[in-house]
């Protein structure tokens, strides 16, 4: 059986997502920034077709991406550790050899980084994030305390998930850096980069085209 890849991400819901770039962009234009992210890692990861089966989970039923052509689950209702473990458990109990969640906040993750967390040998791989945090997370094997104590949110979300995996006594990998794209000055790295992916683009053409990237940051 091939390893489950389980790309994460909220209904795009004004008000409910991004709602950190709602401010600048007004929500209604962060809700299809947000629409955009998820679609443009679904193209990404088809790339992986065979290597691996590739699975939407979401937080609450929603009619988005129906163009995605994989399988779609809902989240649990509960905190975000647990609906972690849920997703990573449910596929390795199916038989999968590893199993990893990606999130929809980095558009331009070379996919050359996660095939480096799934050739991973240790029993957790993490690929990290410039603000703290991480954009995937690979498993071999969990532990039902994995997350115990994680500081989600916060610019010690990975640190502290490396050090509760290992007291569970998993062996952990750390792959190779990359950002995501949260707050303002996230976007405006995005928008300085070379390489924005195309739904995004079409986003900047159409609800952000009245924004450019300066060396202050983005102007309307």
């Amino acid at each position: 059986m091939r390893p489950a890849i389980i790309l994460f991400a909220r209904a795009p819901v004004p008000g409910r997502v991004k709602t950190r770039l709602a401010g600048l962009l007004g929500t209604q234009a962060a809700a299809e920034l947000h629409r955009a992210f998820v679609r443009d890692a679904l193209e990404m990861l088809a790339g992986f077709d065979p290597l691996a089966d590739v699975q939407l989970h979401t937080d609450t039923p929603t009619d988005a991406w129906p163009q995605a052509g994989v399988p779609r689950k809902l989240q649990r209702e509960e905190s975000l550790a647990l609906r972690m473990l849920h997703a990573l458990a449910g596929a390795l109990e199916d038989g999968r050899p590893r199993a990893m969640i990606v999130g929809s906040d980095a558009p331009t993750l070379p996919p050359a980084h996660l095939e480096m967390l799934l050739a991973s040998s240790a029993d957790v791989a993490f690929g990290p994030c410039d603000d703290g945090g991480y954009y995937a997370i690979c498993c071999r094997r969990i532990h039902p305390e994995m997350f115990r104590g994680v500081e989600w949110s916060t610019a010690r979300a990975l640190e502290t998930s490396e050090c509760a995996a290992r007291a569970c006594g998993l062996a952990v990998e750390r792959g190779a850096p990359w950002f995501d794209v949260d707050e303002p000055a996230d976007l405006y790295r995005l928008l300085r980069g070379p390489l924005i992916p195309r739904h995004t683009a079409g986003w900047l053409r159409g609800a952000g085209q009245r924004m450019t990237a300066g060396p202050e940051g983005i102007c309307t």
